[in-house]
This record gives structure tokens, sequence and C-alpha cells, in this order.
């Protein structure tokens, strides 16, 4: 699919919603559209295991100030091959045991799935990007080094069984709709141990982050084709930004924000306070992210504050 608004020249700031390929790391995506568009500013929004394909959102300039204000909320669709077990919980690492199990059957995986779903407790791949000690757990883990990984809770807002395929080694398709820090190989590792026959992810693709969608992402070869041709543009922060409650400035208030100043505001229209708004021109021109807060004269007044200023003097 294409970029939007790939009619008009690059702006030299914005979003990518990337199609990463597979086998390439998140690192190896931001290189290379390094290179491709002549910036070193560039940032990613979560990485994706080099197996892994789909939705990488990329910040180009100072977009990247607006990368921690992204929608949390991920979705995901994954290939689980039950009777195999790997170091590295899908099928990059080295297999530990393989067994078949031609007699699981879908009945049987329908009636744990459940366990699987809300708020869960789940373990880190000990081949991960945790830090641990000032270490990636992968360094640790590639060194022999067995360090004891943290347990953490996450949140699966939604978990569907899309296909079953039976065999010796069967395989179950999975849409996951999950939280930040979610491990996708710990679901399936975690689901193979609950079944008593082992599990390990197959396969692996983003469908949604950052509030981008598979559907309108693009690969590097576009870009690079798009570059060649003087049509290529990052995308509005809009889209990125669209699930934060939006503010509007005037003018003079536009000149006290890229001041840094902070605008007095209507009391009635100033909630919630604390939490991150997104800021525009009366020409939708994305200014950056606010807040409002308590006057320091009088608390019972409310000021628009800045926590990313876009634009300065």
């Amino acid at each position: 699919m294409n970029q939007q608004r790939t009619g008009s020249a690059f702006s030299g700031w914005g979003f990518i919603n990337l199609q990463k390929p597979a086998g390439w790391t998140s690192h190896d995506c931001v290189g290379k559209l390094r290179r491709l568009l002549g910036l070193k500013k560039i940032g990613h929004g979560g990485t994706l295991d080099p197996m892994a394909t789909g939705v990488l959102p990329i910040a180009v300039g100072k977009a990247t100030r607006l990368l921690q204000y992204l929608p949390k909320q991920k979705s995901y669709q994954g290939i689980v091959r039950f009777g195999v077990k790997t170091t590295t919980d899908d099928l990059e690492g080295e297999v530990i045991t393989q067994k078949a199990c031609s007699t699981l059957t879908l009945a049987e995986i329908q009636r744990v799935l459940p366990d699987f779903f809300g708020t869960i407790t789940q373990i880190p791949p000990a081949f991960s990007a945790i830090q641990r000690d000032g270490k990636r757990l992968y360094e640790l883990a590639r060194q022999g080094i067995a360090v004891d990984v943290p347990s953490r809770q996450v949140e699966i807002y939604d978990l569907q069984i899309k296909a079953w395929q039976p065999g010796d080694f069967p395989e179950l398709t999975l849409e996951i709709c999950c939280g930040e820090g979610t491990y996708i190989r710990a679901i399936a590792r975690d689901l193979g141990e609950r079944l008593g026959v082992g599990a390990t992810l197959a396969g692996l693709t983003r469908t949604r982050s950052g509030g981008f969608d598979l559907e309108e992402s693009i690969s590097l070869e576009d870009i690079a084709a798009q570059r060649e041709t003087g049509v290529f543009a990052c995308l509005e922060p809009d889209q990125a930004l669209a699930h934060l409650p939006a503010v509007v400035l005037n003018e003079a208030q536009v000149t006290q924000w890229s001041y840094g100043q902070k605008i007095s505001w209507d009391v009635a229209l100033a909630d919630p306070l604390g939490e991150p708004l997104a800021v525009y021109d009366q020409a939708h021109n994305c200014l950056g992210v606010g807040e409002f807060r308590p006057s320091k004269d009088n608390p019972h007044e409310r000021v628009l504050a800045g926590r990313v200023v876009l634009i300065g003097r």
C-alpha cells in the first residue's frame, strides 16, 4: 500500500507506517531509512523480532519526541506449532525437544485458551531485549549465562482462533490484541506447556501498532522508489495522536506556545488534569503535546502547559 500524502515532497519529519520484512531487526530498518532519507534522527515505536513481519511505527526528525505518546495497544497474528520446544520460543532457536502430538485436538485448546485472556502473568523469553545488569537478556543467553527472568503482568484484550491445522505437529493461528510488553512467543510457549505437549512460535505478523494498520503500511522498497521520483512524504502526526484529546490554539496562543509559555484556559474546558493532549493550530498543524494544570497563582484557574513543543522561537 502507498504511504499517505505521496503527492507532496518529503517534509523532513513525521511518521512512517513501515512494513517490516522478515529477517530484519528493527534497528536494521532504522539504519536503512537513515540512508534512504539522508537523516540521522529516526526512531521506531516498538521492537519486532527479526523473524516477525508487519507494522513497525517509525518517527522521523522531531516526531521522535512523540513516540512515547503513541497508542500502547497492539495486534498480532501468530502461528503456534505444537510438539516443538526451542531455546528462543520461536523457530529461530535451537530445538530442545520435538515429539509428535497428532492426538491434540482443537477442543482441548479451546478449553484452556481462556486462561490466556485478560490480565495474565508471563515470563519473557530468555532471548529478549529486556535488560538485566546493563546487558540484554539475549546477550547473556548467547554467552550461556543462565538468568532468572522476572515475570510480568500483561493485558490480553482479545484472543481469537483463526485457523487450525492438525497433524503430527499441529499449528494454530491466533489473532491477539494486547497491551505493551506482551511477548507472543511466551504465549505460544506457555500454551504448549499448559497442554503438556510443548509449543513454539512458527510465524508472527504485527497487524496494528502505534495507531497504524498493516493494510496501510509501506515497504522499504516502495519508500526507495518514491524517493527516487521525489514523491515520498512522511505521515502527519494526526493518525498517531488520534487517541488523545485535542485542543486547538488561536494565533495569539500559538505564539505563547512557541515561547514555552503556559496558556490560561477556561476551567470548564480544562479537563482532565495531567493527561496528555494533542495540540494543533487552526490549520490543524500539530504543535506538540500538552496538559492542563492548576495555575500556580490561582489553584481555581487552569493553564495549558507544554510537554512536547514542536515549534519554537
